[in-house]
């Protein structure tokens, strides 16, 4: 009886460092939308480019070892560690002036949040063998509760709480995480014994692995563009930092629903269709957030096309998981340091190119984005039926 309630455990402590993941993926949006913060913290519109930049380079400091240090030493040291320095990089930007300050803040975070998202996408994998497609969904709606909660709760107190005292909650909440984490007892490494680092080209070089990497990294950037500079289009087009962020907040609910469903069709849907769907779906929002001028446009915009990119990362991981078994942690963390570098690049081209020519010139990035994710999406599932058909 004593292993169902522990699996169950660590799946709850698993989804807790999600959510703290999804705070730290939708910080960045929310604050930007904010006009108060964006003198405080000194940002044009391609200094906003850097500083998705700089937490996506964080993201990718921390994958490159986490993978191999999750398949040593398991996920307990990368998850207690990551919460952390999450909750430094969100007092950070609740107490920081400036510039500088805000780099900082931005590398914390993104160290933190890329130690949270590989350790905990590796113990539910590793904790449903059988269903992983399916939970690994369930685990990316609390992505979506976290993400949701910070321009919900931001637009909902106004003028009441602070940004800064709502930063400094969700600091000790992530604290709270990293003393949990230290109480629990997680399973063995995999890898526990005879793992080396040679061992890491060729856990990475199997069939399929460089496709999956160049979908999520135009993934990544595409998920970043979008959720991080939706507020701040909604703001340009002319209405208020409330307004923004309530649809940031919309944005965020419609990925926890998209991700719902998404597990909800795992089993009916092979994962390589469902890939090809969710691209085509936020190739199609994508397009329309261009041509929106109306709130209700855009609303609705955002909605399709965060509905769309919800399914995509974790099905991608899923398909991994299900193939490359053995070494789950470092394939993750090869997926998730390339997904890394799209998340640095996009939506930094995006804030560039918004500075030089327009903001809905620049939305024209994601839009690239999800073409290239609807043709590798594409690209798997003619291979996957390929082999089938053998």
């Amino acid at each position: 009886m004593s292993e169902p309630v522990k699996r169950q455990v660590l799946f709850g402590a698993a989804c807790a460092g999600m959510f703290i993941f999804g705070i730290v993926g939708a910080l960045l949006g929310t604050l930007f939308g904010l006009p108060d913060v964006r003198v405080r913290l000194d940002l044009s519109l391609g200094r906003q480019g850097n500083l998705f930049s700089i937490l996506y380079l964080g993201l990718l400091a921390t994958t490159l070892v986490s993978g191999p240090t999750i398949d040593r030493y398991g996920s307990r040291v990368v998850l207690l560690l990551s919460s952390v320095l999450v909750a430094a990089g969100l007092a950070g930007f609740a107490a920081g002036a400036g510039y500088r300050a805000a780099i900082v803040s931005a590398l914390a975070l993104g160290i933190g949040g890329g130690g949270l998202n590989i350790a905990t996408n590796t113990v539910v994998s590793d904790l449903y063998p059988q269903v992983r497609g399916r939970m690994l969904n369930y685990l990316g709606v609390f992505f979506g509760a976290g993400a949701l909660s910070v321009p919900l709760l931001s637009s909902s107190f106004g003028p009441r709480v602070s940004i800064g005292a709502l930063l400094v909650s969700f600091a000790v909440l992530a604290g709270a995480c990293a003393v949990t984490y230290g109480s629990l007892a997680f399973p063995p490494a995999r890898e526990a014994t005879g793992f080396s680092p040679r061992d890491i080209p060729a856990a990475v070089r199997r069939p399929g692995v460089a496709l999956l990497a160049a979908l999520l990294f135009f993934q990544t950037g595409n998920e970043a563009s979008v959720s991080g500079w939706v507020s701040t289009y909604v703001g340009h087009a002319g209405w208020s930092a409330r307004t923004a962020t309530a649809v940031l907040a919309v944005y965020w609910v419609t990925v926890m629903v998209g991700r719902a469903l998404a597990g909800r069709l795992h089993g009916r849907l092979s994962s390589a269709f469902l890939l090809v769907l969710c691209g085509a779906g936020s190739m199609a929002g994508c397009a329309w957030l261009m041509a929106s001028h109306s709130l209700w446009m855009l609303v609705g915009a955002s909605v399709v096309t965060s509905a769309s990119l919800a399914g995509v990362y974790p099905t991608a991981l899923a398909i991994a998981g299900d193939r490359y078994q053995r070494f789950a942690g470092t394939v993750f963390g090869t997926l998730f340091s390339v997904g890394a570098l799209g998340g640095m690049a996009l939506p930094s081209a995006l804030g560039h190119l918004s500075e030089a020519a327009g903001l809905r010139t620049g939305m024209v990035v994601p839009l690239l984005g999800t073409a290239a994710v609807t043709l590798l999406a594409v690209a798997g599932w003619r291979r996957n039926a390929e082999r089938s058909g053998e």
